[in-house]
């Protein structure tokens, strides 16, 4: 198992606050198996009814998941089902789903979270082997295809688990947690690529 050493990262300002993304540029890698922390991203978690659906769809530019489990993308835009008028939308290229959510005029609620969630990507042939050690969630391809998602817990901490490819998955979870879920990732790691 390798752990690089944390690259060091320019101070993003935002709100007149200075912050440094949690765990920015760490990783670790064994046989099978890497874990990665992805760059910052926007983030807002979207409620909203049937009613107001189709409204916030266009807004975003992609049409929101009704079916439990999955989730929806276009482009670097990913919004992942959470509940019956629940969503996590995520926008990897710094766009501001928080502002396209504020031109509409339906009944809806955005709250922008970018930084309070931290992402990390486990993947390769061990990568189903290594969430499975703290996650009790059904990972085979049949139960848990490419594209789809759950709000589900990684040892003592709560997640949202989106899988991105047949042997790649995506972990979002509290930037308070994140240093737990990572360790807790690395370590997991070197078992399952045992």
């Amino acid at each position: 198992m390798v752990r690089a050493p944390v690259k060091k990262q320019a101070v993003v300002k935002a709100d007149g606050a200075e912050r440094r993304p949690a765990l920015a540029g760490q990783e670790a890698s064994a046989t099978g198996v890497s874990v990665t922390v992805l760059p910052p991203a926007e983030r807002i978690s979207l409620r909203g009814s049937d009613a107001s659906r189709a409204a916030l769809s266009k807004a975003l530019g992609l049409t929101l998941p009704q079916t439990p489990k999955t989730s929806a993308a276009k482009g670097k835009r990913t919004a992942l089902w959470l509940g019956p008028d629940e969503w996590l939308v995520i926008d990897e290229a710094g766009k501001d789903p928080l502002a396209d959510c504020a031109k509409v005029s339906a009944l809806h609620s955005a709250v922008g979270i970018s930084h309070r969630n931290v992402a990390v990507a486990v993947a390769g042939p061990a990568a189903g082997a290594t969430l499975n050690a703290g996650c009790p969630q059904d990972l085979s391809l049949a139960a848990f295809p490419v594209g789809a998602c759950s709000r589900t817990v990684l040892g003592k901490a709560e997640i949202v688990l989106l899988r991105t490819a047949q042997d790649a998955f995506r972990v979002e979870c509290w930037r308070s947690f994140s240093d737990y879920v990572f360790t807790f990732l690395q370590e997991a790691m070197r078992d399952a690529a045992a």
